[in-house]
């Protein structure tokens, strides 16, 4: 958390604030731990926020002199849109500035647990960067063919692994990753060998499906987490079928099993998933 649908939830609440031009830039005392890189000759006072772009979990800030800012929101991590500054706890990093009708606006990064990231860089330092992630999984090139072609190249590792490693499925986390293997019917620990292509082809549309259902919802929240720019729940729990149910809500009738699968909580229905 958050995973693709909060993070693109919060890049639409914060683009109806652009163009912002920065004017002051305030830290909390703690921001070194989630500025990860600072390239020295980016200035951020007196730029102007003009895109803001998600590469899967990662919003990519693109100013007027093309330098950028790439933020990851770690595990509770969220951008608040504010008009002026607010009393809220954790807000390490915040953009004070005007848009374009010369309003008051603040950026603030808010993090409880400082697991986010966040990077200061040119644009090729960007691009460099954006190499390494894989086709997000809600694009054009998320096809059934670089599906196939992906787990052609590391036959023995368990498929819901497989989808969590962003090298490959950029934007897919732990609950996403377990929904899309319960709307395929696929067990999460069956091996990338031994997936079909008839297989492949219900991964494909069971991303759709899962994405589909959760961003017209602001994405997910659970007890104390995710909080979207505007300070509210997403409201995706009623769209899930196996995570932290404990009845799978397709079959409607397995109880939901909870394994751990690569050091993360992994919940599944035996009855239908083969």
């Amino acid at each position: 958390m958050p995973e693709l649908p909060e993070v693109e939830t919060i890049r639409q609440q914060l683009i109806t604030a652009l163009p912002l031009t920065i004017e002051r830039v305030q830290f909390s005392s703690v921001a070194d731990s989630i500025i990860k890189k600072v390239d020295r000759k980016i200035t951020l006072t007196g730029q102007t926020i003009v895109q803001i772009h998600r590469m899967g979990k990662w919003l990519e800030m693109i100013l007027d002199n093309d330098d950028r800012i790439l933020s990851h929101l770690g595990m509770s991590g969220s951008w608040r849109l504010w008009q002026s500054e607010q009393a809220i706890k954790h807000a390490h990093v915040l953009f004070h500035g005007k848009n374009s009708k010369n309003n008051p606006m603040i950026f603030a990064y808010v993090d409880p647990r400082r697991f986010g990231k966040m990077y200061f860089m040119t644009s090729a330092q960007a691009c460099e960067f954006r190499a390494k992630l894989g086709v997000d999984v809600s694009s054009s090139e998320f096809t059934i063919d670089y599906i196939a072609q992906t787990l052609r190249k590391y036959p023995a590792r368990a498929i819901k692994a497989f989808l969590l490693d962003q090298q490959f499925f950029a934007g897919v986390g732990n609950y996403i990753a377990c929904e899309i293997c319960a709307h395929a019917r696929i067990r999460p620990t069956r091996k990338a060998k031994s997936i079909t292509l008839e297989e492949v082809t219900k991964i494909h549309a069971a991303t759709k499906v899962v994405i589909a259902g959760q961003l017209p919802k602001g994405g997910l929240t659970f007890q104390g987490g995710y909080l979207d720019a505007f300070g509210e729940k997403g409201q995706g729990l009623e769209s899930l079928v196996v995570f932290h149910q404990k009845i799978c809500g397709l079959c409607q009738r397995g109880k939901i099993k909870k394994i751990v699968l690569a050091q993360r909580s992994t919940f599944y229905c035996p009855a239908c998933q083969k």
